[in-house]
């Protein structure tokens, strides 16, 4: 018989979230499977559990999902942890979650703490339903061409960020989205715990560039009205027209710059949206 792999959560900070379930799966195990082996132990130590643990993370996953399945088939039982949270949650796990269900694997998750989940209770906005969106990419570009996908959802926006990124996130959701209603809940479950509240221009002006911010954040943002979510939906084909005729306006002789400016125009658009909708168009098209 195969043995049974475990996806067990652990604190977002505070060690007293832990279940007393986690606990007995993490001593009953005969491998622990870490992001982080030497973070890990640190939890480990605290509750003086002995089990072995070997790392698992974004740049091993490949070859140690196959590594652990060859574990799990011989008939051990091995545990997923991720450094904080819930494992797969914009974490590593994904891949030996799938070649245990390709192996006829058992898989049991073993709930518990996720940070985008506690801060989305305590914001303050609505959460009977909800977009959860993992990390806005790095590049402005990207991070806009999403944002403009994201708009016309009637749900509440959740996004993890970085607290070096914060204020550009923050910018960028003001000109795509409106000035929406938005927290920002950062070192939650710790000493530090801060939610911040508020419309998305008094956020930006109190994570501006230039203050100091430190731990990992979850942004969260109030969906589209009804208003928004209709026009979103009239404009669905809005990428595609403006493509068209910015391809039909530089096949005249127009340089890219002044097609765009003039298909933008036609389509009642500003420039800066029918940038953004281009961005976005080509990266449909790249996928």
């Amino acid at each position: 018989m195969p043995g049974t792999l475990f996806i067990v959560a652990t604190p977002i900070g505070n060690l007293e979230d832990i279940t007393q379930r986690a606990l007995r799966v993490l001593s009953d195990v005969d491998l622990i499977a870490c992001e982080d082996t030497r973070h890990t132990r640190l939890l480990l130590n605290h509750f003086g559990i002995k089990t072995k643990t070997i790392s698992y993370h974004e740049h091993n996953e490949r070859g140690r999902a196959a590594e652990l399945c060859r574990l799990l088939e011989s008939g051990k039982n091995v545990a997923v942890v991720s450094d904080a949270g819930t494992p797969l949650i914009s974490d590593p796990g994904f891949r030996i979650v799938r070649a245990a269900i390709e192996r006829d694997v058992p898989i049991v998750p073993i709930p518990g703490p996720t940070a985008f989940v506690a801060a989305l209770a305590a914001s303050g906005l609505a959460c009977d339903r909800f977009f959860f969106a993992g990390f806005l990419p790095a590049r402005a570009s990207a991070r806009s061409a999403i944002l403009e996908e994201l708009r016309p959802i009637p749900a509440t926006l959740v996004f993890y960020e970085a607290p070096h990124r914060i204020a550009a996130t923050l910018k960028d959701a003001l000109n795509v989205l409106g000035d929406r209603r938005a927290a920002i809940a950062r070192e939650l479950t710790k000493v530090h715990e801060e939610i911040a509240r508020g419309s998305l221009s008094e956020l930006a002006q109190r994570f501006s560039a230039g203050a100091r911010t430190r731990g990992e954040m979850v942004l969260i943002i109030s969906g589209a009205n009804k208003t928004e979510s209709r026009a979103g939906a009239k404009s669905e084909d809005a990428p595609a027209r403006l493509a068209a005729r910015v391809s039909e306006l530089e096949s005249e002789g127009a340089d890219s710059k002044l097609a765009l400016r003039k298909a933008a125009r036609e389509l009642g658009l500003k420039r800066a949206e029918a940038y953004r909708l281009m961005v976005a168009q080509k990266k449909r098209r790249s996928k």
